[in-house]
């Protein structure tokens, strides 16, 4: 058992870097190089690398959780639900496996879907034809989930780091049904920004790259400051 969590951890530590680290080329990268340069390179772009990109991202977006949910349910398993629950461990590992599960979702079904209409829109006006009506929209709805996912990137790896390096982070404690409750709230609103509604004060954070980092870091403070008060 011992060796099989190790490979699923050494696989769940390869595809995460391909997935998190193109999330960060697509946010770092391609969103203020495509803002600055012209359009036929923008389209080219568009038609023969950010496909390529898509699938790199995609799949290891869905390696990763594959081999998260084993190596947790196998963890779980082996501690027994009452003591996975209870401990440092389990806190910790949940809350950043929650977010993790939500930017898998958002990568299959927010940002790929849109991705799709994009393509395909600029593909049918290389071909001399008209851009599709939904494009502009999916382009936003992406946009709004990819930044979103680099919010919740930060925190995320703060939660799966500290399961195994940071003990202290979690006190025992009898009762954490506030925590679970606040945490769940504000993890949920977060995502909710991205995906209702494409423009107002509180999608502000996501149109820069700088007001993205900030929002992360924002969150992780408050999720961490949580952590050591209420658990």
């Amino acid at each position: 058992m011992e060796f099989v969590l190790f490979m699923l951890r050494w696989v769940h530590f390869l595809a995460g870097i391909t997935w998190i680290g193109i999330l960060y080329y697509f946010n770092f990268v391609q969103t203020p190089f495509f803002a600055e340069t012209e359009a036929a390179v923008r389209v080219g772009a568009i038609q023969k690398l950010v496909p390529r990109a898509l699938w790199w991202f995609r799949w290891g977006a869905m390696i990763t959780f594959l081999a998260g949910i084993t190596i947790y349910i196998l963890r779980m398993g082996e501690m027994g639900a009452g003591l996975f629950y209870s401990s440092s461990y389990g806190v910790t590992i949940t809350i950043g496996g929650l977010m993790g599960t939500i930017m898998f979702l958002n990568v299959w079904l927010v940002i790929w879907p849109n991705q799709k209409i994009v393509i395909a829109s600029t593909n049918q006006v290389a071909s001399g034809g008209q851009a599709l009506p939904a494009a502009a929209g999916a382009g936003r709805r992406g946009a709004l989930a990819s930044r979103t996912n680099t919010v919740l990137s930060i925190p995320m790896l703060l939660y799966m780091g500290a399961a195994s390096h940071y003990a202290p982070m979690v006190h025992q404690s009898d009762s954490r049904g506030l925590f679970w409750l606040l945490v769940i709230l504000i993890i949920g609103a977060v995502e909710v920004n991205a995906l209702v509604g494409t423009q107002g004060p509180t999608k502000v954070p996501l149109d820069s790259v700088r007001g993205a980092l900030w929002f992360g870091f924002l969150l992780a403070g408050i999720l961490f400051l949580l952590t050591l008060a209420l658990t």
